[in-house]
């Protein structure tokens, strides 16, 4: 009798695994290339005319460009962790500015990123890339649902272990280590790490925008006939700039645009190769930025095209993206969605793209959007919130209006008595007035009155309920 239940139990077994294995296959896979530091005017096709992105291009002309799309910080660390949660940072504990390699925080391994959702679902999963969610062994990729990981921990331009040593910095600074490519070795002590452990120390930085590419390609080979994520967070153009020397342009004036064109001579091979292995029909891949372009750099930093500022801004240039998502008979081709949508949407968008329910235990900010990538559809996201770098609340969009209350901080060397002046209010149209030009605000004053209470009103939601971040034992 025992031995006939251990056959029935045995069978069963492998019945469930066939069953989950047959539907995984079924399973769409997806492909997410997240940049760093690209402004919304760097590619061709969102109207560069420096910039040429014929493989980036591509993909729009065979898929969509989202003209509305935004990340949750103007800055590195909250955006990629608003990225891979569908929460705005300050929910995941996540939002006070970027991390550093002397940091003893990260991303709480018991938050359900988009790797843990799929990887569940019998999916092989990948990071190559800039990290930068925790360099520490309880906070790297493997411990926040990849199988594996190779990339620099944190951003290039910081120094293992303790961030000291590095060049002069700037615009002149960058075009001396440009001029200089053997500078990678000789100025630097970045690292790159291979799952959890450093693997190059420093890293040749000239290779990584291709090693992070072939990995990829390798991975998605190794696992065409099972369903898979990769997460490929390219290092750059985060400052300082590097690429092969078999490309590279000596002018520093030029560093920039080389770069870009490199990303995309790399989007090309990867894309060449889903197409290759047949993989079109069954694979969406997104092709987006962390945040705004790092302005101060000049010709090693990006532009935001007709928006306003950069990097580190709440106006758009800061926060609004550019956005690419292809999937050949899933999404239609050379189409444009303006609707609102950001990074935040992915977790739950991808969830149902793949048919499956997130956890109930743990609340996100994230709207399923699916509907967006398929066809003319409303938007289901009607609001969305803007945190300074820092982490402060400063605005509120809602339908074509967005409100932004900046508050002056108090300079160091005020005295006792120094009394805050009264914030700056700004209200823009962005419908009609997407550069941020023409401030509504005192025409306006009910308008701003009530985004300014559903603000206070959303951000002392997300304030009551937010979760911890891991932290380094003492």
């Amino acid at each position: 009798m025992f031995r006939i239940l251990f056959l029935f139990s045995l069978t069963l077994a492998f019945t469930l695994t066939s069953l989950s294995l047959e539907a995984a296959k079924d399973k769409p896979n997806f492909i997410i290339i997240f940049t760093d530091d690209q402004g919304y005017g760097d590619l061709s096709c969102f109207g560069s005319t420096k910039i040429k992105t014929p493989h980036i291009d591509r993909m729009a002309k065979e898929g969509r460009k989202f003209t509305n799309f935004m990340v949750a910080s103007p800055v590195c660390t909250p955006s990629r962790a608003a990225l891979l949660t569908g929460c705005y940072p300050k929910r995941v504990g996540m939002h006070q500015h970027v991390l550093f390699p002397s940091s003893t925080k990260g991303l709480n391994p018991s938050e359900h990123t988009i790797a843990d959702h799929l990887k569940s679902q019998g999916y092989a999963t990948a990071a190559f890339g800039k990290w930068h969610l925790g360099h520490h062994p309880e906070t790297l990729p493997q411990k926040n649902g990849f199988d594996t990981y190779f990339g620099i921990p944190y951003s290039n331009d910081m120094n293992h272990p303790d961030n000291k040593g590095k060049p002069l910095g700037r615009s002149p600074g960058m075009d001396v280590l440009w001029k200089d490519p053997e500078s990678t070795l000789t100025k630097w002590n970045t690292p790159l790490m291979e799952n959890e452990k450093i693997v190059e120390l420093p890293v040749d930085q000239r290779t990584v925008t291709r090693r992070y590419t072939q990995k990829a390609i390798d991975f998605i080979t190794t696992n065409q006939k099972n369903p898979f994520f990769v997460y490929l967070p390219h290092s750059m153009p985060h400052i300082p700039l590097y690429v092969p020397d078999d490309v590279r342009d000596p002018n520093p004036l030029n560093a920039y645009t080389n770069t870009i064109e490199h990303i995309d001579a790399e989007v090309g091979r990867l894309m060449d190769k889903v197409r290759e292995l047949g993989l079109s029909k069954n694979t969406y891949v997104i092709y987006t930025t962390d945040n705004g372009p790092w302005l101060p750099f000049k010709h090693h930093g990006g532009s935001a095209g007709p928006l306003r500022d950069g990097k580190g801004s709440t106006f758009e240039g800061g926060q609004r993206v550019p956005c690419v998502m292809w999937a050949p008979g899933r999404i239609p081709a050379g189409t444009e969605c303006h609707e609102l949508m950001g990074t935040i949407d992915l977790l739950p968008t991808i969830a149902a793209l793949t048919g499956t329910s997130l956890p109930a235990d743990q609340k996100i900010d994230g709207l399923n959007a699916s509907a967006l990538l398929a066809k003319d559809a409303k938007s289901p996201r009607n609001e969305f919130l803007y945190y300074t770098s820092r982490g402060d609340i400063q605005g509120l969009r809602q339908g074509k209006w967005k409100l932004l209350v900046k508050k002056k901080k108090k300079p160091r060397n005020a005295g006792k008595n120094w009394k805050a002046p009264a914030p700056e209010i700004l209200l823009f149209d962005l419908i009609a007035d997407m550069g941020e030009k023409n401030n509504l605000a005192k025409e306006n004053l009910k308008k701003v009155k009530d985004l300014t209470a559903r603000m206070d009103e959303l951000d002392a939601e997300i304030t009551k309920n937010a979760r911890t971040p891991w932290h380094k034992s003492k």
